[in-house]
């Protein structure tokens, strides 16, 4: 017989031995509060004060199994890896699609469970079978290709997955759209929920587009299109709670619209005044104040969104190729760089993830990020406090060549890398040099960073937990 923490009572907590709570992964004897686990490897150095040269192919591929799995990075990284597809899931060929974007989630909400759920894209018509998913065992290490997620004959079945993503807090639900609607699927049970339906408000002529939902899966937001010409007309927000639409038409030149992890802020992306790149336009939706900040004076892009703030890339920003923040409250206001590189040529985080975001402060928090490039400096999985510090957590080198074919045009070739809820695993793809692309997570060791905090993010779900 097993049972959620969640649902657990004291007679039952009681009759757990510490014997028996040893046996799940990252959980203390708190009920309700986990430990982040102190993985091994990684380094921390000041921004901007070194760099490390690139690996060969011949170099990547004398340390990586190739079978699924655990296995380290040589050195000076020597963190743990995952790798979780192979040349078995395309037939030898190259299917495996990237992975969605920074700030999509393809893992689960796995805190008290000794299991990661990971969906991946694997092209059908390229040997692969389409969107799918896999377990990881943090306990074993072992990684298992389930099923596809979807009947052959299903239409999502041809689907990328791109712009899918887990729930922050249901650990088996997956947030896909389908034409004007936004559906919750559950990922073992392969039920089907409608969250919302565009068309009866807006017509039938519209679909939705690049998602996001609060942390409490009560907020979502989607980008408005035409389906006759595929023009993105605004932004859509829907209240769960209330079951209550809210439009935002574009401005200008309509990027996309992003809700904070409370479901209270929203961003939208959108070139107003017609110059340079996209305007921020950060709305409070509980009083509908808006402020617009201008590309030229700072607005961010490459973002992701936390509780109350937001982390992205500032290009106008007189330090080379840096991250700042935006807090939304009391004011809107911007804080200074937390992030920035050692030249104007070197990258390193074009792409944040900060699905770790957790409600409290800000500065005692953390994103990562990762890119790759055509230099000759090593691209590296970096991650960064939210705050002065300037320290940058080193956790393990990208392995992507741009000129090798793996992975197609130079877009797809980019790992774009998310982070899971508890911010201890990573994910990306990278064609190692060769002719495919295949999928690894790293185990980040955000201690040296972050000095031993905890994640607070409430358990679901404990795999064989048994009351005595």
């Amino acid at each position: 017989m097993t049972f959620t923490l969640r649902t657990l009572s004291i007679w039952a907590v009681g009759c757990l031995t510490v014997s028996a709570l040893a046996l799940i992964p990252h959980v203390s004897t708190v009920v309700g509060q986990t430990i982040a686990p102190q993985f091994p490897g990684g380094f921390v150095e000041t921004m901007a004060s070194a760099t490390r040269p690139r690996w060969s192919a011949s170099q990547i591929q004398s340390f990586l199994p190739s079978g699924r799995g655990k296995f380290t990075f040589p050195s000076p990284y020597r963190t743990e890896g995952v790798r979780i597809t192979n040349s078995t899931d395309c037939g030898g060929s190259d299917c495996v699609k990237y992975v969605g974007y920074a700030y999509w989630r393809n893992m689960n909400n796995h805190v008290g469970s000794n299991e990661i759920l990971v969906f991946l894209g694997l092209t059908k018509s390229r040997g692969g079978s389409g969107p799918t998913l896999f377990r990881y065992n943090k306990t074993t290490d072992q990684v298992t290709k389930v099923a596809p997620l979807f009947d052959s004959s299903h239409a999502l079945s041809n689907a990328s997955g791109e712009g899918w993503y887990f729930s922050a807090s249901l650990p088996t639900k997956l947030y896909l759209n389908q034409g004007s609607r936004m559906y919750r699927y559950d990922v073992i049970s392969k039920q089907f929920e409608t969250v919302f339906d565009v068309a009866p408000q807006y017509g039938s002529d519209k679909y939705i587009w690049q998602m996001h939902s609060s942390n409490d899966d009560l907020v979502h937001t989607a980008t408005l299109r035409s389906t006759s010409n595929g023009a993105m007309l605004g932004c859509v927000i829907y209240r769960e709670a209330t079951k209550q639409f809210l439009f935002y038409t574009r401005l200008g030149t309509f990027d996309e619209c992003h809700i904070d992890k409370s479901g209270r802020y929203l961003m939208i992306l959108d070139n107003t005044d017609g110059q340079y790149d996209v305007e921020n336009r950060f709305i409070d939706l509980q009083t509908g104040a808006e402020t617009r900040i201008l590309d030229q004076n700072g607005a961010v892009a490459h973002s992701d969104m936390g509780y109350g703030y937001v982390v992205g890339a500032d290009n106008w920003n007189p330090l080379p190729n840096a991250a700042v923040t935006y807090t939304f409250s009391p004011t809107v206001t911007k804080g200074p760089a937390v992030f920035y590189n050692v030249n104007w040529n070197l990258n390193q985080v074009n792409h944040v993830s900060h699905q770790n975001a957790k409600p409290g402060p800000m500065n005692q928090q953390y994103a990562c990020g990762s890119n790759a490039d055509s230099g000759s400096v090593q691209n590296e999985i970096i991650c960064f406090r939210l705050d002065n510090t300037r320290q940058q957590l080193v956790v393990a080198p990208v392995m992507t060549i741009m000129s090798a074919s793996g992975g197609g045009d130079s877009y797809s070739k980019m790992p774009k890398g998310n982070l899971d809820v508890t911010g201890n695993y990573f994910i990306w793809t990278t064609n190692m040099g060769g002719s495919r692309l295949d999928a690894f997570i790293v185990k980040v060791p955000a201690h040296l960073l972050m000095g031993g905090q905890t994640d607070t993010t409430p358990p679901s779900a404990p795999s064989n937990v048994r009351i005595m």
